[in-house]
């Protein structure tokens, strides 16, 4: 059942499942809280309480924030743990990514350990060799199409780029879905600013983060010529000793959804690691 929370600039949407130490599930731009459908199940079953919830601007909350930075969705993120009676666990996604490491390192006491899944968490330099790789040249006309024209075509047609290979099984509704929420006023206005502001905020607090983190990448993300690297990169600014990379074979953008049993897996033995 959706709840609202009301924060500074408008209301945020989200829905809590389970019993047990609380986990806070953030996903990307242009989406909504449903992404985590095959995670949700499955982590209250490993004995978590879980919170998913729609990102400003996205899903059920509202429209129309005066901006939306990382370090804005970090904010609606302390908010919605301080609510829950915290602390939690954050796991986010892409942007989300970058929102709960400032968050985390802004409210240490309120986060136990940090999963990002394919994150935006530091500044991007793109360099001529990266353009020879064509999933990611690709990859970025489509974004560059989304954020300069608010195409839901370009968007769709990113979409089948981050999900290379096999689609999920309800791709087909998932997709008309999301098409249907940004057609709904306001919202690709609130997607075309996403793209368009850098993670330069999240990258500068990677080094203040101290909890636990685990980074997981897909090997075929064509949001960067390498996954890898990009991965290694931000478990490098991380304190030593703090981070951890998984790469999902054959997963893009969106590993959590092509590949949630992997996905889960690999964050299940990471929260078993920090419980112990």
């Amino acid at each position: 059942m959706t709840e609202f929370l009301n924060v500074d600039g408008g209301t945020i949407a989200y829905e809590v499942t389970g019993a047990g130490p609380l986990v806070v599930l953030a996903h990307g731009m242009g989406d909504s809280r449903k992404a985590y459908r095959f995670l949700v199940p499955a982590l209250v079953e490993a004995g978590f309480r879980v919170a998913t919830t729609d990102l400003r601007g996205h899903g059920e909350s509202s429209v129309s924030w005066p901006s939306y930075s990382r370090t804005d969705l970090a904010e609606d993120l302390i908010a919605l743990v301080k609510h829950l009676g915290g602390p939690a666990v954050l796991v986010g996604h892409s942007i989300s990514g970058g929102a709960a490491t400032i968050a985390a390192a802004k409210a240490p006491e309120l986060v136990t350990a940090l999963v990002e899944l394919a994150p935006f968490t530091r500044k991007q330099q793109v360099r001529l060799s990266d353009l020879r790789v064509s999933t990611y040249r690709r990859g970025m006309t489509h974004l560059l199409g989304t954020a300069v024209l608010g195409s839901t075509r370009q968007w769709a047609k990113y979409l089948d780029l981050a999900y290379p290979g096999t689609k999920p099984a309800d791709w087909d509704a998932r997709l008309a879905e999301i098409t249907a929420m940004l057609a709904e006023p306001g919202r690709m206005k609130v997607l075309q600013a996403m793209g368009k502001i850098s993670p330069a905020d999240a990258g500068e607090q990677l080094p203040n983060v101290t909890c636990p983190v685990l980074v997981v990448q897909g090997t075929r993300d064509p949001d960067w010529a390498s996954p890898q690297t990009e991965g290694e990169a931000i478990i490098a600014d991380l304190p030593a000793g703090l981070g951890k990379l998984e790469m999902i074979d054959g997963a893009g953008h969106y590993p959590h959804v092509q590949f949630p049993q992997q996905t889960l897996a690999a964050i299940l033995t990471f929260l078993n690691g920090v419980r112990a």
